[in-house]
C-alpha cells in the first residue's frame, strides 16, 4: 500500500483527492496538512511514501517548503500540486528536487499515475512539462527568463518581486545580506533587468505572484 500525505490549504481540494484515493486499496491517506509548517512536520515524521504539496500555502510557500524538505528528507518523493500553468513554476521546481508537477485540474487517472510513478523512484513528467523541458534543452528564445534561475535565485527573485528587502530576505532564508545581494545581481544579469520594479513587473506579467 502506498501511504500518501496531502498538503493543501483548501479543505475541499484535500477532500477531493482523498475521495480519489479511497476508491483503491492500493493507497492510504495517512496525513493532511494545510500549511507549510505542517507539511514539514509530516515529512520529518517519515509517515508517508509520497507527499503531495501545494505551491500556495498560507505561512510559507510550497517552494520554500520543498527546499527545506530536500535538506532533511532528500529521498522523500514530493509531487507538487498547482493551480498555475506549468510554464510558471514547473522547471524551477524540478531543479529544486520535485519528483513531479501536477495541475489541480488533472484527471483522477493522471493523479494516480503520477503518485505511482514518484513512489517507484521516477519523476512524473506530463506531456506539457515534457515540452517545456525540451524547450529548455533547445534554449528556445521564447522560454521564460525565470526558468534559467537556480533554485535559490528563484526563491530570492520571488521575494524581491513581492517587495521584500535584502535584509528581510536574508533573515527569512538564513543568508547574509552580502549573499542575498550577490543573488540579486545574478538574477538581474540572467534576466536582463535593471531594478526591483522590473522584477515585480515581470512577475506580475507572468502570473508568478499569489
Amino acid at each position: 500500500m502506498i501511504r500518501v500525505a496531502i498538503c493543501d490549504d483548501h479543505q475541499i481540494v484535500r477532500a477531493g483527492f482523498k475521495q480519489i484515493f479511497s476508491q483503491s486499496d492500493e493507497f492510504s491517506v495517512v496525513a493532511e496538512g494545510s500549511t507549510g509548517r505542517e507539511a514539514l512536520d509530516i515529512a520529518r515524521r517519515e509517515i508517508c511514501d509520497v507527499l503531495l504539496l501545494d505551491i500556495a500555502m498560507p505561512d510559507q510557500s510550497g517552494i520554500d517548503t520543498l527546499r527545506t524538505i530536500r535538506q532533511g528528507q532528500p529521498d522523500l518523493p514530493v509531487l507538487i500540486l498547482s493551480g498555475y500553468p506549468a510554464q510558471q513554476y514547473a522547471l524551477n521546481l524540478f531543479k529544486m528536487g520535485a519528483n513531479g508537477y501536477l495541475n489541480k485540474e488533472c484527471e483522477a487517472d493522471e493523479l494516480i499515475t503520477a503518485v505511482r510513478t514518484v513512489f517507484q523512484g521516477r519523476r512524473y513528467v506530463s506531456s506539457q512539462v515534457g515540452e517545456l523541458l525540451a524547450q529548455s534543452f533547445d534554449r528556445d528564445p521564447n522560454t521564460a527568463l525565470h526558468t534559467e534561475l537556480s533554485d535559490r535565485e528563484f526563491q530570492v527573485f520571488l521575494r524581491l518581486a513581492r517587495g521584500a528587502t535584502v535584509s528581510d530576505i536574508g533573515t527569512a532564508l538564513s543568508l547574509s545580506i552580502k549573499t542575498v545581494s550577490t543573488y540579486r545581481t545574478r538574477i538581474m544579469e540572467k534576466m536582463g533587468l535593471q531594478s526591483n520594479s522590473d522584477l515585480t513587473y515581470y512577475a506580475m506579467k507572468n502570473n508568478l505572484l499569489d
